[in-house]
């Protein structure tokens, strides 16, 4: 039987080899994008706090604006820390493909429409949707939509704008299609060969899925003294042993881990394990629309509309709730909250998105989500975390847990580890099979010359 085993074992292993060995390796640069961007250009994402209040958003709405002249603000993020800068998404093209936009992490509900939310987390964020500008969501029509008459949806993706909130200056502004991790997400999506490589991937972690399953039938023990061997490696052997030990022994503790990182992975490769999820969850997989807000008559259509709005002039056509006020109420609903991410309207009839994140949230999509009336500040609905459908958090966790951060910094570290044992698993398989041929060859011109 273990003959079968190995057999399957070692064809698939030399089938997705070279892809499985590319995206573990890509896997692990990833792991840590958000710090390493964040470390390497610091001045986008952090400011000396100021004695003086920050400035009000319409202020840094217009330095934005005065930095990009045709710039056209889709949402904006604010953060309770008083380090972090204010991110500013920006709309792109109409179709969505210009250069700097960041069609970034998928295509048709893929990492795309579920993105890593908040710009400051990382370019993977940035050049995507800041969590108020594009919700998560679990593939097509998933579990945070695409915003519908909310505003926001897919849209054209543009570049995040930093803006230091005590002086309105610009820090920085980022297009994720332009970094580095867009290379590195490109081959661990895809290969960088689009639809087809993007099955080809898919295809080859099902592959993965296999292999992992047979190396542990492969590697079960007949014997204790077996057991031991094969728990231990080996670093005083030959070259030869310790390859043996470095893929059977390492294979083993980091099996689990892989095979919950090649499983949770095949929700960005096919359709079919998204909609799974919902079925088996017995959940919706399309979301409602999002509230429209009630757009006044002419007779209402006063300078303003809401003393919160009298405060600050607003900047829409049809006058209503500044972001200002929009974030004065968001404060109000959730004041403990880490950070406030606004999806402003797409049109007259369209709801203001506030995402809330709370100290306690158990991942960084794990956000709270509030429909203001852009014209009167009314909340028109109001949905926590806990009250998503259980497919939607569900769908939710796969990304924290495929990328290691479910966990913070220790759950980072192991899924690191383990990326780069994926890495060498398919190069120490590789050289175990050829010095299994040597070895077979050599006993058959022995036998031959016996004859």
């Amino acid at each position: 039987m273990k003959i079968f085993f190995r057999n399957i074992h070692l064809y698939l292993s030399l089938v997705s080899g070279l892809v499985i060995a590319v995206v573990c390796l890509t896997g692990g640069v990833l792991v840590f994008e958000k710090e390493l961007e964040q470390a390497w250009h610091p001045e986008r994402y952090f400011v000396t706090p100021a004695a003086t209040p920050t400035l009000p958003l319409e202020r840094l709405t217009a330095a934005v604006k005065a930095y990009k002249a045709d710039a056209k603000i889709t949402g904006m993020k604010v953060y309770a820390d008083p380090t972090r800068t204010v991110e500013f998404n920006l709309a792109g093209a109409p179709g969505g493909e210009q250069k700097g936009e960041g069609k970034g992490r998928g295509e048709g509900g893929q990492r795309g429409g579920e993105s890593r939310s908040e710009a400051g987390k990382g370019p993977q964020a940035a050049g995507q949707h800041a969590e108020g500008g594009r919700a998560e969501r679990g593939g097509k029509g998933g579990p945070e939509g695409k915003g519908g008459k909310g505003g926001g949806g897919e849209g054209g993706r543009g570049p995040v704008v930093f803006v230091n909130p005590y002086t309105a200056a610009v820090t920085g502004e980022l297009n994720y299609r332009e970094t580095f991790f867009f290379t590195m997400m490109a081959l661990h999506r895809g290969m960088v060969g689009g639809p087809i490589g993007k099955l080809i991937v898919g295809v080859c972690t099902v592959m993965f899925l296999f292999i992992i399953i047979t190396g542990i039938v492969l590697w079960w023990p007949a014997t204790r003294k077996a057991l031991q061997q094969r728990l231990q490696v080996k670093w005083s052997g030959g070259w030869k042993r310790l390859n043996h030990d470095l893929h059977i022994v390492l294979g083993f503790y980091s099996a689990l881990f892989l095979f919950v990182f090649a499983f949770t992975g095949l929700a960005w490769s096919f359709e079919w394990f998204n909609k799974g999820i919902y079925a088996v969850t017995n959940s919706p997989m399309q979301r409602p629309e999002p509230p429209v807000s009630v757009v006044p008559g002419a007779a209402a259509a006063t300078p303003t509309t809401t003393p919160e709005a009298s405060a600050t002039p607003t900047a829409s056509a049809t006058p209503g709730l500044t972001p200002d006020a929009a974030l004065a109420r968001a404060r109000e609903l959730a004041p403990a909250s880490v950070s406030y991410s606004l999806q402003l309207p797409k049109d007259p009839t369209g709801s203001i998105r506030v995402a809330t994140l709370r100290p306690d949230a158990s991942y960084e999509n794990a956000t709270d989500e509030t429909y203001l009336d852009q014209y009167s500040g009314q909340v028109l609905s109001q949905q926590t975390y806990e009250q998503r459908s259980l497919g939607q958090r569900v769908r939710g966790m796969f990304k924290p847990v495929h990328t290691g951060s479910i966990w913070g910094w220790p759950s980072k570290v192991i899924s690191l580890i383990v990326c780069v044992l994926g890495f060498t698993f398919p190069i120490t398989g590789t050289i175990l099979w050829l010095n299994r041929l040597r070895k077979a060859n050599k006993k058959q011109r022995k036998l031959a010359t016996a004859v």
